[in-house]
């Protein structure tokens, strides 16, 4: 017999309606779906879809407070940021299981198909590709330098069109690493063989970044040193980042509405409201081809 919350959380599941399944990665799969009480309040169904992103049971270890931890994590931010360009945590709930998942603004398009531009992609996202060495090595103690390693994955990825290091194991992702920056040693890297999970890699030399991305100027390349510092200690924070010469040299931020998206997606401007997230234009620049990134 269900108590009384089982029975709330029960109820407030059956308020969406499943339309579709999006996407799945490590931690969660994702869905389409459809917010009927809104459709019954407002009665235009087009602002009541949804996402729902049901965050996986994960391991003993994960979920020994009684909720995932990567969920509560994830869930404590979304309530903190409040910004237009920040998906919008809708709402939360659990299942009988423990099960949590969370109710989010459904985005039109995503950086994936941006960058492919309506190419099919045949992997699925692997958050391993953005995960920073200490992490890969099992670090327990870590701080916001992960995020920071995650931004330079994700920067490199659009320079590149395709994933930056794209490993099938932790220990293969580690090595396609050092292979493209080199292989900290104790000196470039104080502490990381103390890590739990530490392994020893050949001393690879690696390429220098300019190498890698020869399109980019030095002021994105001083940027990329400094996200990708092996050492977590040495990389820069965001405040840092956003000091930099990249982010006051020309070309400058493109305005949103000039931003580039998929070929193909229609204008539907006679169903968004102001604030909406879903923003799309037709013929972006007058020929229906999305405009080149320019970095």
């Amino acid at each position: 017999m269900l108590d009384d919350d089982e029975l709330e959380a029960d109820e407030r599941s059956k308020r969406y309606e499943k339309i579709s399944f999006l996407g799945e990665g490590q931690f969660a799969t994702v869905y389409k779906a459809k917010d009927l009480t809104m459709v019954a309040e407002e009665g235009e169904e087009s602002d009541c879809i949804v996402a729902i992103k049901k965050i996986k049971l994960g391991s003993r270890e994960e979920t020994k407070d009684g909720i995932n931890r990567t969920a509560l994590r994830e869930i404590k931010l979304l309530q903190e940021l409040h910004h237009e360009h920040c998906i919008n945590l809708r709402d939360v709930f659990g299942g009988v299981n423990s099960n949590i998942s969370l109710v989010m603004d459904l985005m039109d398009t995503d950086l994936e198909i941006v960058i492919k531009d309506n190419t099919l992609y045949t992997h699925l996202v692997v958050t391993r590709w953005y995960r920073a060495p200490e992490l890969l090595f099992g670090s327990r103690m870590y701080g916001t330098g992960v995020d920071i390693w995650a931004v330079g994955c994700i920067l490199a990825e659009l320079l590149l069109r395709l994933p930056f290091v794209a490993g099938e194991t932790d220990l293969d992702q580690l090595a396609k690493i050092f292979m493209a920056m080199g292989t900290p040693t104790e000196e470039t890297w104080p502490g990381h063989t103390q890590l739990p999970d530490y392994v020893k890699f050949k001393a690879y030399p690696g390429t220098p970044l300019p190498d890698i991305f020869t399109a980019a100027g030095p002021d994105l390349i001083q940027l990329l040193e400094l996200l990708f510092a092996m050492d977590p200690n040495k990389r820069c924070t965001c405040t840092e980042a956003l000091k930099l010469d990249y982010f006051k040299n020309k070309p400058y931020p493109t305005p949103g509405p000039q931003l580039p998206l998929p070929s193909g997606l229609k204008e539907e401007s006679e169903n968004l409201k102001p604030g909406s997230k879903r923003k799309l234009r037709d013929n972006i620049d007058g020929t229906g081809l999305a405009k080149r990134l320019v970095f």
